[in-house]
């Protein structure tokens, strides 16, 4: 079982490394139409992750509240929402296509700030995965191992884009190859980190299991509508991105499905 943990808490950073190693095979930078459709698969994943692997089950847990089910889900998913809103307001980062830092001023590379903004994004994402493995865990009838397992390659498959959207940029910038390769695996180090945190926290957490699902859910969502759908439909070829949030959604639905 340990194994399995393990495995389960990196491979959504192997997805971030496999995908910053294009660097070592492409060009300086990704075709635009290629990164607005990456950016919208991302979203996808991330939205129907956050409905099947984290919302639902957090629903289905408070089923004991009858009519007041609604709550733990909607409590749990605006903290969520804050906290990122939160960790948005005092990091220093910024994001590819910007020019403008966001966070709290300071004297920081603008090659850190662009993987700390993809970090930032990451910290959700390996919370998701260890708050379903810690339900998983705990024998929880609504949580799976193998639903668990579906949750982290669905977040796996959006990192490689993700890790190509890192390094290729951050090459194109005059680093070398093997620099840009290194900060973009690196922005993926937060996933099974917070992942591993969750995890030691089971604990704690399995009180209040419905609350910190969603708001894993709630921290995700604040990634999609801050930061990748507004830079997915900017400018030219966003039906591209639209085609891709939908191609992402559905893929991680039947990944849920028929996993979990």
């Amino acid at each position: 079982m340990t194994l399995k943990i393990i495995i389960g808490l990196l491979i959504p950073f192997l997805g971030t490394t496999f995908g910053s190693f294009m660097v070592f095979f492409m060009k300086d930078k990704l075709n635009v139409k290629i990164e607005k459709f990456l950016l919208g698969f991302a979203s996808g994943v991330m939205v129907a992750a956050s409905i099947w692997s984290l919302i639902i089950p957090s629903l289905e847990m408070s089923s004991s509240l009858n009519k007041f089910s609604f709550v733990p889900a909607s409590v749990g998913f605006i903290l969520g929402i804050l906290f990122l809103l939160f960790l948005d307001c005092i990091i220093p980062h910024i994001h590819l296509d910007s020019k403008e830092p966001e966070g709290i001023k300071a004297q920081i590379k603008k090659t850190t700030m662009m993987v700390l903004a993809v970090t930032l994004h990451n910290i959700p994402e390996g919370m998701a995965v260890g708050v379903t493995l810690a339900g998983a865990l705990a024998n929880n009838a609504t949580i799976t191992l193998a639903g668990a397992f579906s949750l982290s390659i669905g977040i796996a498959i959006q990192n490689f884009p993700e890790g190509a959207i890192i390094s290729l940029p951050l090459k194109a910038e005059g680093n070398s190859k093997r620099k840009a390769f290194t900060y973009g695996m690196l922005s993926g180090i937060v996933e099974p980190i917070s992942g591993l945190i969750t995890l030691l926290l089971t604990n704690a957490i399995l009180p209040v299991l419905p609350y910190v699902l969603s708001f894993a859910a709630g921290a995700m969502i604040y990634v999609v509508v801050e930061e990748l759908i507004p830079e997915a439909q900017s400018g030219k070829h966003s039906n591209i991105a639209t085609i891709g949030v939908a191609i992402g959604f559905v893929l991680m639905m039947i990944l849920d499905v028929a996993l979990g």
